[in-house]
């Protein structure tokens, strides 16, 4: 494919770098990205138009990710190095000799070339350091605030490659809920509560989802997504292992040894038993659960996995309309 008609399906082979929002202590922080061979450029338009958000789609899985590339990351006058997998991704750990304080920080990384160290790419982005309030907050995003349809494979598909980040539905009440737990407890807009977004979409939609809770005035936060996929695989999207979600909410829980949490998921895939799985593993650091009702199949499920929360005295909310989760967020107290 030549470098014209690359340019014209928007996309490039030179070589790229994306750096995603990362989180830590004062003390230490952890960075993660790709390096390509091949990506998407910026979309120059966003037409509400099937076709054009079609391709907007198929445009972030026609990646060549860029293997065994040594990448230096910055943070806080900080240097530390890591080389890409074999998806092209990397996670860098910063150890800050000097505590970095609470709030938004910038990052920036670089891309060498493997011989002679000559920069390739450059990228930044932002960490966050938690402020020192008593609670956190862990979310999934497809059907928890991202009306995705998950449970139902194509129709998944159908909503990701006939809508974009414009013109997908939130859940009704939801960014109301985001913002006023963001601010519960002794938090302020000037220091929020921290919270994470895991979810079992793929890297390839960060920007996507990113846009998506922009605009829909979602709470600040950092994103821990899943393993990367090829064109060859869109028909799998947001099907990942999810045991792989259980490790990522775990690194977060040990990067924030003083907080409580409060774990937001839906029953159409595995939240349930994930967050069962969580309060196992700490049960003295989960202040409550909240499961969105979305699909019968799992509800199951989903109360069984409850019954075995609250069993070990965590509070839960198994809800259908954010408004009652909001109610019972604010009896609560949190």
């Amino acid at each position: 494919m030549t470098e014209k008609l690359l340019a014209w399906f928007r996309l490039t082979r030179q070589p790229t770098l994306k750096l995603y929002r990362g989180f830590g202590s004062p003390s230490c922080v952890v960075v993660q990205g790709h390096a390509f061979r091949q990506s998407p450029l910026t979309r120059r338009y966003r037409r509400v138009n099937f076709w054009a958000n079609v391709w907007g789609l198929l445009r972030l899985f026609l990646v060549r990710p860029w293997a065994e590339v040594p990448v230096r990351v910055t943070v806080g006058g900080q240097t530390a190095g890591a080389r890409t997998d074999a998806d092209g991704f990397f996670r860098v750990e910063v150890k800050l000799p000097a505590p970095l304080p609470t709030g938004w920080h910038p990052a920036s990384a670089e891309l060498l070339d493997a011989g002679t160290g000559a920069l390739l790419a450059h990228a930044t982005a932002e960490v966050h350091v938690p402020h020192e309030t008593p609670y956190a907050f862990i979310s999934d995003i497809d059907d928890t605030f991202l009306v995705s349809h998950s449970a139902t494979r194509w129709q998944r598909l159908w909503v990701l490659l006939s809508r974009n980040a414009r013109s997908r539905a939130l859940f009704v009440d939801v960014a109301a809920h985001y913002q006023w737990l963001a601010q519960a407890g002794p938090a302020t807009s000037a220091r929020p509560n921290a919270f994470f977004y895991v979810s079992s979409s793929e890297w390839n939609l960060y920007d996507f989802i990113m846009e998506f809770a922009d605009l829909n005035r979602m709470p600040k936060g950092v994103f821990q997504l899943s393993q990367l996929k090829r064109l060859s695989q869109l028909r799998q999207t947001g099907q990942n292992k999810h045991i792989t979600k259980l490790d990522r909410i775990v690194r977060i829980f040990a990067a924030c040894p003083g907080q409580h949490f409060v774990l937001l998921g839906d029953d159409s895939q595995h939240d349930p038993g994930i967050y069962a799985a969580v309060v196992k593993r700490f049960p003295q650091r989960v202040q409550a659960v909240y499961i969105r009702q979305v699909y019968a199949g799992g509800r199951l499920a989903a109360e069984t996995a409850l019954a075995e929360i609250k069993q070990a005295g965590v509070d839960t909310c198994y809800f259908e309309h954010s408004r009652a989760a909001l109610q019972h967020s604010q009896e609560m107290g949190l």
